[in-house]
């Protein structure tokens, strides 16, 4: 079943596809959708993970925060129908 990603960047309101066997995350997906660069967005995820020691929330925070930061906001995942 397909998925779709609604979110608005820059105040911009967008949406995309999104399938679990092209992106690992929705958050690969946006940044693949805007062209933006995760270089050190994922250095910096690998050391919180480090430290975190599997922390979830302590992971998702910092992915919303991120995001938040580059402009993307009010990100909701819904089914395709």
């Amino acid at each position: 079943m397909a998925f779709r990603i609604r979110y608005q960047f820059r105040k911009q309101q967008k949406e995309i596809g999104y399938a679990n066997d092209k992106h690992h995350s929705i958050y690969d997906a946006i940044a693949s959708a805007e062209k933006l660069d995760l270089t050190e967005f994922r250095r910096m995820e690998d050391q919180l993970a480090n430290i975190s020691r599997n922390d979830r929330k302590t992971m998702k925070e910092f992915r919303e925060e991120y995001f938040r930061k580059l402009g993307v906001t009010q990100i909701t995942i819904f089914r395709d129908e």
